[in-house]
């Protein structure tokens, strides 16, 4: 009796089978995302708010309870992110104030995100068409991998990588991407109630760690909605049917993410306001903020398909117009694109409801709470033209699969293959030199004036970084330039004095500063230049008046404080004099000079041992001070301790006769 042998189909793997592939998939991605951007590796911090956030800021570097309670509750420079400062402090503890070391985590993070953005893809396109077929196994990856590359390697993410300020850019990005993924494993129907449960509490963790590094994702909860419909179809396409009881769970898992959008919302403004960053109606009108959106949208979606001219500063122009030519076809190309789609959307589903995320991820930065001198920002486009990376990945499995089918010619489909590869390598390279724009502060603003060379931002910080090479006589060209162009830039005015004050022409950095000051009252820099110019005119009580607004606009202005200690100890009031040296220090506690003088002020006054104390501070703090070594000696000798005293004056008087010496070759 022979045995009936049947016969079985093998059952068709899904491609989330495969992990070891999907893995090897992400990691290539990783290290081909790395590479574009490995000229980053070789730039320095640069003059547009690296110096003022990373290299002049001592509050990130260390994690002290006073460095964490900065952290947490700054609006340091308008901005609320205390896990972006959390990372900064992590890269000083490892690095020092190597710029290598903080562009390598940008870097790292932003490879990162292309890994995550990959099986946020994965899940996305498989979403997009579940049904089963053979093809699927080969092209969901590829697919998904396209779009991973396209969004991370496109020249568009430079500056969020290149500039360590934007730190908060890719370490949101990568809780936002991480949010998602979450939120996409949490919600498909046959998800058991526990394992939806914890993805979701996953999901709103890895949210809240976004908002706290940056709260560009606040429109996140918009978003959400806009994937149940599609491609969760977890609503329907009409909103009328949104408020039927099966809908309810929907709306009600919403609830803990939009509360946390509200609050980080909130916090953003009132770092802006703090910072008074924000322009007022009055200044830029609703309806020019409402032309602004609409260039955004048209801009970084022309700027997605063909990235050359970026530049670091895309200026806002300074009488405000609605009606200008740009912002009046941008209107009519994004009103033209949203009813097109809008009438399409069942039969183009994924392609409207990428628009409608593009345009709700842009929202925050577009302009209607405008800040900056900025009008669009390649940073911005980060997080929105995602939307446009998955597109090119759906447009392109769609093409696989109609090829097929056999419904398009093999030769068109390879036509494409080798099309998107060019592109991509094209991508690359222009990210690779994008990324060489950014490598100090001269060479990027000098890119951004041959993009537009009517930029008085970028003349006034082109002249900065002149100045800070000691090239005054060329910087003091850039700063009037700026203010040929605008001559109410309060800054390149400031500028100007104080480059004029270092060639030592008093008189002329004594009109700017004062005009620096009318523009901008609250200028601490500015007020402080003018103290040390009334001092070198030996206007001393001028110069203490000029400090001392210089303190009121900046309390935390320590060299304002020593300037003043040094006029109050000159004219013999010593209690004023140690009093403004300890608040010097109490800013920046390796202030040597402050803690040398206080010491001498100090000793004055018979505080031998405080004298003592200090001294020794000031040798930690600077082992080489000889003034420091015969100050201590003498506050030794004074408390009879005269075998210590002699050490300290050997010592001092070994590095003065160093000192001669080395000052003798110089001559």
């Amino acid at each position: 009796m022979s045995a009936r042998i049947h016969s079985r189909k093998p059952k068709p793997r899904s491609f989330f089978d495969s992990s070891a592939s999907l893995w090897l998939i992400a990691g290539t991605i990783f290290l081909l995302t790395s590479v574009a951007f490995l000229p980053a590796l070789k730039n320095g911090f640069v003059n547009w708010d690296d110096y003022k956030n990373v290299v002049d800021n001592l509050h990130y570097r260390g994690f002290g309870w006073a460095n964490l309670r900065w952290m947490f509750t700054t609006f340091h420079m308008g901005h609320y992110q205390p896990l972006s400062w959390v990372s900064l402090g992590l890269d000083y503890k490892v690095w020092g104030m190597a710029p290598f070391g903080y562009h390598l985590t940008n870097l790292l993070l932003h490879a990162a995100n292309g890994a995550v953005f990959y099986f946020v893809c994965l899940r996305l396109l498989w979403l997009m068409d579940p049904s089963p077929s053979p093809h699927k196994t080969h092209a969901l990856p590829i697919a998904a991998a396209l779009s991973a590359l396209f969004f991370a390697i496109h020249p568009l993410r430079v500056e969020s990588v290149a500039w360590v300020t934007e730190r908060r850019d890719v370490l949101s990005g990568l809780f936002l991407l991480v949010t998602v993924f979450y939120y996409l494993k949490a919600v498909p129907a046959g998800t058991t109630n526990s394992d939806r449960r914890r993805w979701m509490a996953l999901a709103l963790i890895s949210y809240v760690l976004s908002l706290l590094s940056k709260a560009s994702g606040i429109t996140l909860p918009l978003v959400l909605v806009v994937l149940d419909v599609y491609p969760l179809r977890r609503l329907d396409f009409n909103p009328r049917q949104w408020l039927r009881p099966e809908s309810r769970q929907v709306w009600l898992e919403k609830i803990p993410f939009l509360a946390f959008a509200v609050a980080a919302g909130i916090v953003a403004l009132m770092a802006q306001h703090q910072a008074k960053a924000i322009r007022p109606l009055e200044q830029y009108d609703i309806p020019s903020r409402i032309m602004q959106l609409f260039y955004a949208a048209a801009f970084y979606l022309w700027k997605t398909v063909l990235p050359l001219g970026l530049s670091p500063l895309y200026e806002l122009p300074l009488t405000p117009d609605p009606w200008r030519w740009s912002f009046l076809i941008s209107g009519i190309v994004v009103l033209g694109v949203t009813v097109f789609l809008f009438i399409q959307r069942r039969r183009w589903p994924a392609v409207f409801a990428s628009w409608l995320v593009y345009l709700i991820l842009l929202m925050p930065t577009s302009g209607l709470a405008q800040s900056g001198a900025q009008l669009v920002a390649d940073r911005y486009s980060y997080l929105s033209c995602m939307a446009w990376a998955l597109v090119a990945g759906g447009g392109f499995l769609r093409l696989w699969q109609l090829s097929w089918d056999r419904q398009v010619s093999r030769k068109l489909f390879d036509a494409v293959v080798i099309l998107c590869t060019l592109a991509l390598v094209g991508l690359g390279s222009l990210t690779w030199k994008q990324a060489e724009v950014w490598h100090d502060s001269e060479k990027l603003w000098r890119h951004a004036l041959s993009i537009d060379p009517r930029s008085y931002f970028a003349h006034n910080n082109l002249g900065n970084a002149l100045a800070t090479q000691g090239r005054l006589d060329e910087a003091m060209d850039e700063f009037q330039q700026a203010l040929r162009i605008h001559p109410d830039d309060a800054d390149a005015a400031y500028n100007l004095g104080n480059a004029l004050a270092q060639k030592g022409n008093f008189e002329e950095a004594d009109i700017q500063l004062k005009q620096a000051l009318r523009l901008n009252p609250d200028n601490a820099m500015a007020a402080y230049d003018l103290g040390n110019v009334r001092v070198r005119q030996q206007r001393f009580d001028e110069a203490i008046e000029q400090f001392n607004m210089a303190l009121r606009s900046d309390p935390g202005l320590a060299r304002a404080n020593y300037n003043l200690a040094q006029l109050f100890f000159q004219q013999g009031k010593v209690d004023d004099a140690i009093r403004n040296y300890r608040l010097a220090l109490h800013n920046d506690p390796t202030h040597v000079k402050a803690r040398y003088y206080l010491a001498v002020a100090l000793a004055q006054q018979g505080d031998l041992e405080g004298a003592k104390k200090e001294f020794q501070e000031s040798l930690r703090l600077e082992p080489n001070l000889a003034e420091a070594h015969a100050g201590l000696a003498r506050a030794l000798t004074a408390q009879g301790k005269k075998a210590e005293a002699v050490q300290h004056y050997k010592e001092a008087v070994r590095l003065l006769q160093s000192r001669n010496q080395n000052e003798g070759r110089k001559k």
